[in-house]
């Protein structure tokens, strides 16, 4: 398991070139917008999308990167069961293609993990390039007997413990489990949130 509870922050400067905050409402068209560009328009009709269909993203989970005011990054989890065993599964992560070296993709990976550990979140799946997420410590080590709503690549599905052994038995179908979106979203719309500035 990577260990990141202790994830270093940036103290707030003029020189941070982005912040990580809580996702509001009124991010939600720039995220699409981002994702349409990310991933095309047939986004919707991929495999994963089928476990976040009609469903709101786990509480404190659904992050954005700003930069001068401006989205440039989202990433949020979601509440599954992956054969049984309670677990999130992350997605979709996207940076805007202009900001990508400046480690955004990383830093709302770090946080997004940070964030489930303090929420006392066991287990995260996600299905995307593993030398990529590899870097976080997702593996195929406790996913080979979990399978998607859909066609997917094998080698794609990866999963991180957060706590040891979270993924121990987990065979079968990753199914939905979190709320519903229309139920959720009174509730996160009246929450604040806190900017985390990151150094590049």
């Amino acid at each position: 398991m990577t260990d990141l509870r202790n994830t270093p922050v940036a103290l707030p400067s003029q020189g941070a070139p982005f912040a990580i905050r809580a996702e509001r409402a009124s991010d939600v068209a720039a995220r699409e917008a981002l994702l349409d560009a990310c991933f095309g328009d047939n986004r919707h009709e991929r495999t994963c999308q089928r476990l976040r269909d009609g469903r709101a993203p786990a509480e404190g989970l659904a992050l954005s990167a700003v930069r001068r005011g401006r989205l440039i990054g989202t990433v949020r989890l979601w509440h599954v069961s992956a054969g049984g065993v309670p677990a999130l599964i992350l997605g979709p992560l996207a940076v805007e293609q202009s900001c990508r070296k400046l480690g955004v993709g990383a830093a709302l990976m770090a946080r997004a993990l940070a964030a489930a550990i303090e929420r006392g979140h066991r287990a995260v799946i996600l299905l995307g390039d593993a030398p990529y997420y590899a870097r976080f410590g997702f593996s195929t080590a406790k996913t080979a007997d979990l399978i998607l709503p859909g066609s997917f690549e094998r080698e794609r599905l990866l999963g991180l413990e957060l706590q040891d052994g979270a993924l121990d038995g987990a065979w079968g179908m990753i199914v939905p489990t979190g709320a519903s979106a229309s139920k959720a979203r009174g509730v996160r719309g009246r929450k604040s949130a806190r900017l985390v500035p990151h150094a590049a």
